[in-house]
């Protein structure tokens, strides 16, 4: 797989840019590679926010049916729940022990046709009470916490009327230790350096992701693809080396795989431009060296996930049978990507940076950090190098067999 002289390079060029040529010539290719990307994350990161506070602003309006069952309801929790939008109903209370047994009011939530009832009785100086609702209705969900809201007024209320009876100072008797200044004055990790621990808690799992998924179909269609369609023998007649046409397709993935990784981040770029803006999240602070290196490892990772499904899409009879060997090959990727993101960094074994895909997934999160460990850097180089190369072998294997351009028996 080294190119020796310029020659041998001319070929893999030529090769790489007719695979491209080729797999780009559908426009629906195109959206894939370059409108998906660079769209995802601004609709993730924009659009969804402001689709969750419109839903929020639109169950916020509801006015919720909420029935009081009490022997004697406090005008005083009265007067905070007509505060919070809560059409109130009263009746006399029936269910005594427990309170939470729901009864035949049951039938009355599960129809809707009221939204939660509050049940409350007073035992010698103290309150007690149950909340019926439906925990698969919004508007029930929804009249539960308004309900709570009310009553823990009403406690704080109550709390303090008590306490000022007996003579003593509320503040001092509710609060008698109290933080010194602002909560956030006692943390010394800049703005940057908490965008970056978020930011590691997703960006390494959905770069890995998608640059596993945006590789499937090209390499299938290169392969199994060219094999179906019978154009593979007329690649193999051409003067190249088995060799030489393994690294072009390669590049020619890669390229497509690169373009839409690359978008993909412009697309993440904006959208933390977006939310820095809104005071949402911060951009990370990232030294020369952890962006190199965050730049490095995606490479390595993506030249171990091209070679890797070149290999297994050659060796498939058919594209059908190559896409589902690949389809469900991308669990591969996201558990240790999930599992990845429970570890902590802190004190974390050396040997997890070399374990397969984890060990990349480590050594993004670390860096988006700006955490440049020397000793994890050098092993996490060092196994994805080896398993990069390994993958690159096995693909050359595959690409060396004399049944390339036959059906497999």
């Amino acid at each position: 797989m080294i190119l020796v002289n310029n020659g041998s390079f001319k070929r893999v060029k030529a090769i790489a840019k007719k695979e491209v040529v080729e797999f780009t010539r559908d426009w629906r290719t195109i959206i894939a590679i370059i409108v998906i990307p660079i769209l995802m994350f601004p609709l993730l990161f924009i659009m969804f926010p402001l689709l969750l506070e419109s839903e929020a602003a639109e169950l916020n309006s509801i006015v919720v049916d909420v029935v009081i069952q009490s022997d004697e309801v406090p005008d005083s929790l009265l007067g905070q729940l007509n505060d919070t939008s809560i059409l109130v109903y009263e009746e006399n209370l029936t269910e005594r022990t427990p309170l939470s047994n729901p009864g035949e009011d049951i039938t009355r939530l599960r129809s809707l046709s009221i939204d939660a009832i509050l049940r409350i009785e007073q035992r010698d100086d103290i309150w007690y009470y149950a909340i019926i609702h439906i925990s698969t209705s919004e508007s029930s969900n929804e009249a539960r916490s308004r309900i709570i809201d009310a009553i823990i007024a009403w406690e704080s209320n109550e709390t303090e009327r008590i306490i000022s009876d007996q003579g003593l100072d509320v503040n001092t008797t509710l609060n008698p230790v109290r933080w010194d200044g602002e909560i956030s004055q006692g943390d010394v990790a800049t703005q940057g350096e908490q965008a970056g621990m978020v930011l590691s808690l997703f960006i390494p799992l959905v770069l890995a992701v998608w640059t596993f998924s945006s590789a499937i179909q090209p390499s299938i269609d290169m392969t199994a693809g060219e094999r179906e369609r019978g154009t593979l023998e007329a690649l193999l007649s051409l003067p190249c080396t088995r060799n030489e046409l393994l690294f072009g397709k390669w590049l020619g993935v890669a390229t497509i795989t690169g373009v839409g990784v690359l978008l993909q981040i412009f697309g993440l770029l904006f959208a933390i431009g977006y939310l820095a803006s809104s005071s949402i999240i911060g951009i990370p602070d990232l030294s020369l060296e952890a962006t190199a290196l965050i730049i490095l490892s995606i490479m390595l990772f993506a030249v171990m996930v091209v070679a890797l499904e070149l290999a297994l899409a050659m060796r498939s009879h058919s594209v059908k049978e190559a896409g589902s060997i690949l389809g469900p090959a991308i669990i591969l990727i996201i558990f240790p990507a999930l599992f990845t993101q429970v570890i902590n960094l802190d004190g974390v074994e050396n040997f997890w940076f070399a374990v397969p895909v984890v060990n990349v997934l480590l050594a993004l999160r670390e860096l988006l950090m700006d955490r440049v460990i020397v000793e994890h850097i050098a092993i996490w180089f060092g196994t994805s190098l080896l398993y990069a190369l390994m993958a690159a072998y096995y693909a050359a294997k595959q690409f060396g067999r004399e049944d390339i351009v036959t059906s497999l028996s």
